[in-house]
């Protein structure tokens, strides 16, 4: 064989191998372990996972979204299963942001790449969240203007998590150098709208005087909304929240409801952009920033009719 001709072998096998190292990984499976498959937050991130890794991986791409109802442990054994069954992309809301590095260490060491969703976690690839401190402060600016900077205020808490005490932080933030007074600010509701009705009823009872209320969520703050009905205050003058959920969205449109704002997350937007960027890191292209921080624009009784919610997707 002629010189030239083996140089030429020897460059198209190279050239053969070189495209073999780019060609992208197939995406074939995704986990997604969320907090609570009962709040349509979640059920949204389900669907956005679903819808992103289909248009990257085609129909035949298997999803699997499991809920841990907020418990460690569930949520630790759910992932040791996806790592059992080798998903390529991990997609976590975690229930304890610290309780959760170790098996996502362990993920990440089969190989699988660990995107968290509206919460951080320790040792994930990479983070999609609302701009939680935003979606506080936008909130509680409302309040702010509601009661002209003077009034006393409770703050309906929920689990420790990152989301979480930004968004106590942002709301607080807006009160700094008002005339508001925080009469309550660590009572857990968990998030859900029984937690918020017997942490709002316990407070009422606790205090006299309640001016306004800041939950940190939308289905926290329904369930404190009922707990005022019922308990016939006339003194709470308004409820605002973070999520931007249907309920949410029904409650801005009520006329006799002292439901007055909430700031809006895009949980489908955000298990998309975590889809994006997980297919991404697989096949060696990490984010400039691994923290993506999505805007949260307040929804008001005034612009609630424009506002394209949840199930827009």
């Amino acid at each position: 064989m002629k010189r030239s001709a083996v140089f030429a072998c020897i460059a198209a096998f190279a050239f053969s191998l070189a495209g073999v190292a780019h060609a992208a990984r197939p995406l074939k499976s995704v986990g997604v372990a969320v907090s609570d498959l009962a709040n349509p937050y979640f059920v949204a991130i389900g669907k956005g996972a679903l819808d992103a890794a289909k248009k990257v991986g085609g129909d035949k791409v298997k999803v699997t979204t499991v809920s841990s109802k907020y418990d460690l442990n569930t949520q630790v054994g759910q992932i040791e299963n996806f790592i059992a069954n080798k998903v390529d992309i991990l997609i976590v809301n975690a229930s304890d942001p610290k309780g959760i590095a170790p098996v996502l260490q362990k993920a990440r060491a089969a190989g699988i790449v660990v995107v968290a969703v509206d919460v951080g976690a320790d040792n994930a690839d990479a983070t999609v969240m609302s701009d939680n401190t935003m979606a506080g402060t936008e909130s509680c600016k409302r309040i702010v203007e509601r009661l002209h900077g003077k009034g006393n205020v409770v703050i309906v808490n929920g689990p420790p998590v990152t989301a979480v005490i930004a968004r106590v932080a942002g709301c607080k933030q807006a009160f700094a150098g008002t005339g508001i007074r925080i009469v309550s600010d660590n009572q857990d509701a968990k998030g859900s709208l029984d937690g918020g009705m017997e942490v709002m009823t316990n407070l009422l009872i606790a205090h006299r005087r309640i001016d306004a209320v800041f939950a940190i969520n939308d289905p926290s703050a329904i369930g404190a909304e009922l707990a005022v009905k019922q308990a016939g205050r006339p003194d709470v003058q308004m409820v605002a929240s973070v999520d931007g959920a249907p309920d949410a969205e029904a409650a801005l449109r009520a006329k006799n409801s002292i439901f007055a704002v909430t700031t809006a997350q895009d949980p489908y937007k955000m298990a998309t952009l975590a889809v994006d960027i997980g297919y991404g890191i697989m096949n060696g292209k990490r984010p400039a920033n691994p923290v993506v921080l999505i805007p949260t624009p307040a929804i008001t009784k005034q612009n609630v009719l424009a506002y394209k919610g949840w199930a827009s997707h």
